[in-house]
């Protein structure tokens, strides 16, 4: 039974691998020894193009696509560590420019959980490596988790998720104190730099002038604060007195524009009696 199941396993691992689409080669993998049918892991030598990053060089570097989440990059770099010396393993979410990215300074801070399948980059300190690591696929299946290297899952990882969730106090004040301090250097010689250009011409002669000026406005006290309020608060109970009713407001119109109207008619007669009062004398 043993030896047929071993056989069942290869020939799904060669149907895997049969799989594979153009330029990629397609390793059977298994996340243990009781898994029956493997999973397939497809790689090829990455390619990069002319002016791109260093993080991941060239005839070194291993792309690998379709990486379960339960694969980290302790798991890469042992399944790949048989085929050479293994110098590191960066996975992400999508392919992207081979940038080095910076490192997490934060301990607490921007993590991020995995959510679904991944792609990797593993790099070897030899060329020989990737060549190696594509001729696995006349392998059986590789085991993600062993005896010597278990995967946690389950109750387990749930469990270990939750112990390093929980935050050290101490650790968190002390990288919190840290990052103020770098902050507040920061702002320090920002505005150094900023007091020894100020009035400073540049190579075409201007002179870059800041919101302070030459004479910076006086702060507001807190008496000139509370007299601004109190004239908002006048203006806005005169407006709201004047208009305390929509029909009020409508009455006034109605007899402002009755009395422009009189007025008008007044100016009218005016004139014409002005125009029949005048006579005509030549001399």
């Amino acid at each position: 039974a043993a030896s047929r199941r071993a056989k069942m396993a290869a020939a799904a691992a060669e149907r895997v691998v049969g799989a594979a689409p153009a330029g990629y080669t397609a390793l059977a993998v298994k996340f243990g020894a009781r898994q029956r049918s493997p999973h397939c892991l497809l790689v090829k030598e990455h390619q990069v193009r002319d002016g791109a990053g260093a993080a991941h060089p060239p005839r070194r570097t291993l792309f690998v696509l379709n990486v379960p989440p339960y694969c980290g990059p302790d798991s890469l770099s042992r399944l790949f560590s048989r085929c050479g010396c293994v110098q590191s393993v960066d996975i992400c979410d999508k392919p992207g420019p081979g940038e080095k990215k910076e490192k997490p300074t934060s301990k607490f801070f921007n993590r991020r959980s995995v959510t679904g399948f991944q792609v990797a980059y593993v790099v070897f300190k030899k060329p020989s490596g990737v060549q190696a690591a594509k001729a696995l696929s006349r392998e059986g299946p590789l085991l993600i988790s062993t005896e010597s290297h278990p995967v946690k899952t389950g109750i387990s990882k749930w469990i270990a998720n939750y112990a390093a969730s929980v935050v050290d106090q101490e650790e968190l004040k002390a990288e919190v104190d840290a990052y103020m301090q770098d902050y507040d250097k920061k702002i320090a010689e920002e505005e150094a730099k900023a007091a020894r250009e100020e009035g400073v011409p540049d190579e075409e002669g201007w002179v870059k002038v800041t919101r302070k000026g030459r004479k910076p406005g006086l702060p507001r006290t807190e008496a000139a604060n509370l007299r601004v309020l109190e004239r908002e608060k006048q203006k806005r109970a005169r407006k709201e007195l004047l208009n305390f009713y929509a029909w009020q407001h409508r009455e006034t119109k109605r007899e402002h524009i009755a009395q422009l109207r009189k007025k008008f008619e007044e100016d009218k007669q005016r004139i014409a009696l002005m125009r029949a009062q005048r006579k005509f004398r030549p001399y």
